[in-house]
């Protein structure tokens, strides 16, 4: 399932890391249930799937049963959620948005052993070893890992297993990266990051083991491969938009800078852009 090639180098114009700043954990919560509130119609759109191949060869590995029991820590708007639906799966979701909750359960419409709560897993009242698998599709990284490892440990029955997804940012062509670079500095320097393929293989290493610093987990496994599709202009910048550095930006600052990136691409490129992203999965078994 490694699919890295050393020979395909892409551009990061969003961010290095997909750990939130520092800063995150400050603010209150309204603050954090609300962040993707104006965007969660265009996360729900533009946002990359999981490949079921990921998902098929984290079930493999983690022999749960066919009734078996998830509980998936920030839901979003069911992207994943669905993809372990239709295996028959029940899930417990969990997802502090009250507008990204209600999308998931518009797209979970059809399957009735799903239960939907609008809190933080911080916030959720414990269900002790009730589950088979906590689940969180890039989102863990927003659970502060004092909290997270251990109470998705607790929740747990003995040996279930913690599965962890990731998208990582997709990229652009280094070539369009070259072209764009000049834009970022002008409107948004901090964002105008290059990064490889082993170094985006690299981040997701890292989340991997800090399942195991936790001293919570043992067996892990890590496997990713490389995704790639063709967006048309429109849909790149709305999905630009739906990733917390471009919602970080004052609004016109990002207006200017997405009006740029869509002159550009659609005079230098005619209009489409073929973006790169890394597919991954930690699984690890309770200790």
């Amino acid at each position: 399932m490694d699919d890295e090639r050393s020979d395909f180098t892409v551009g990061n114009l969003i961010m290095k890391n997909l750990s939130p700043k520092p800063d995150y954990y400050a603010r209150d919560a309204t603050q954090r249930k609300n962040w993707y509130t104006k965007v969660a119609d265009a996360y729900n759109q533009a946002r990359p799937r999981y490949p079921q191949d990921i998902i098929c060869r984290t079930l493999e590995l983690a022999h749960l049963p066919s009734n078996g029991i998830i509980l998936e820590i920030g839901c979003g708007t069911g992207i994943a959620t669905v993809a372990f639906a239709q295996l028959g799966f029940s899930i417990v979701c969990l997802e502090p948005n009250q507008e990204m909750c209600r999308l998931a359960k518009q797209n979970c419409s059809q399957y009735s052993s799903l239960q939907f709560h609008n809190t933080f897993f911080e916030e959720w009242e414990l269900e002790t070893s009730k589950f088979d698998a906590v689940l969180a599709a890039t989102a863990f990284h927003w659970i502060k890992p004092d909290i997270g490892y251990q109470k998705a440990a607790d929740a747990l029955k003995d040996a279930g297993h913690l599965i962890l997804l990731w998208n990582m940012t997709p990229q652009p062509p280094y070539e369009i990266y070259q072209a764009l670079h000049e834009i970022y500095q002008q409107h948004a320097p901090s964002l105008a990051q290059y990064e490889d393929r082993a170094t985006q293989a690299e981040i997701v290493r890292g989340f991997g083991q800090n399942i195991i610093d936790s001293g919570l987990f043992k067996n892990l496994i890590c496997e990713h491969r490389g995704c790639e599709v063709t967006l048309n202009t429109k849909d790149y910048l709305t999905l630009l938009s739906t990733y917390s550095p471009y919602l970080a930006l004052e609004p016109q600052t990002r207006d200017a800078l997405f009006t740029d990136i869509s002159e550009l691409i659609n005079k230098k490129f005619g209009g489409k852009i073929q973006i790169s992203y890394l597919s991954a999965f930690q699984l690890a078994q309770k200790i």
